[in-house]
């Protein structure tokens, strides 16, 4: 099920036009907009989204997984998160593998994508330079964040957040004590529900073996034992 489906919720459609339309940040709003218009080689023939990205997914899925931001070439240009990139690619693999998606893909907005029991999110809607926000920017948009964990909390059981910054995000806006960030790292806390850590699916961290396949595909086995058990 996926937000561009027949279910939808009003109040996570307000939220995703109000992050579409967020001007919070001067540098990441400049920063996308330059990126639009310079482009890279690959993609000189393509109109990039060049906007704040909303989320998407399963709106009542029992899993919730929190990325860092959009990549400038990547969510920035497809107008969708974890889509046209190689971290998009290490998700949608993923989720196809454990039942969480239709299709091993995730190239476009008209790609067929869907998903099931999962909706995806981000710390940071705009592509940050260097993949690198600020800690301004990370309050600012974990507003948005923080409203559609309000949304989702019924039905999410587990909440996988890729990267430390997505970690901290997570546990600073839902009042949790200090928990330590680590690969495969989980915590219970409280409702029924679990955090689950792993790194990022960055070039960063596949290409120097620092997050290899097996140790991602076990993430999202794990997510899912512990969701249906």
């Amino acid at each position: 099920m996926n937000l561009d489906a027949e279910h939808r919720n009003p109040l996570l459609d307000s939220i995703n036009e109000k992050v579409i339309h967020c001007r919070l940040c001067p540098r990441l709003g400049n920063y996308i907009t330059r990126v639009g218009k310079v482009k890279t080689k690959r993609f000189l023939g393509q109109d990039y989204w060049a906007k704040p990205l909303p989320s998407f997914g399963d709106i009542k899925g029992k899993l919730l997984i929190i990325g860092l931001a959009p990549a400038a070439h990547g969510g920035n240009r497809t107008g969708r998160l974890f889509t046209g990139d190689s971290s998009g690619d290490w998700v949608a693999r993923a989720l196809y593998e454990t039942g969480f998606a239709n299709i091993f893909k995730s190239e476009s907005k008209n790609d067929g994508l869907l998903l099931k029991d999962v909706f995806i999110s981000t710390a940071v809607r705009c592509a940050p330079p260097n993949n690198t926000p600020t800690s301004l920017e990370i309050f600012n948009c974990s507003q948005y964040l923080l409203s559609e964990l309000i949304i989702l909390d019924p039905t999410i059981k587990v909440v996988l957040t890729l990267g430390k910054i997505a970690f901290d995000t997570f546990c600073r806006i839902w009042s949790l004590p200090r928990l330590r960030f680590g690969h495969n790292t989980r915590y219970d806390i409280g409702n029924g529900k679990t955090i689950l850590a792993s790194y990022h699916p960055s070039r960063q961290n596949t290409n120097t073996g620092k997050l290899t396949w097996q140790m991602w595909i076990s993430i999202f086995r794990t997510a899912k034992f512990m969701i249906y058990k």
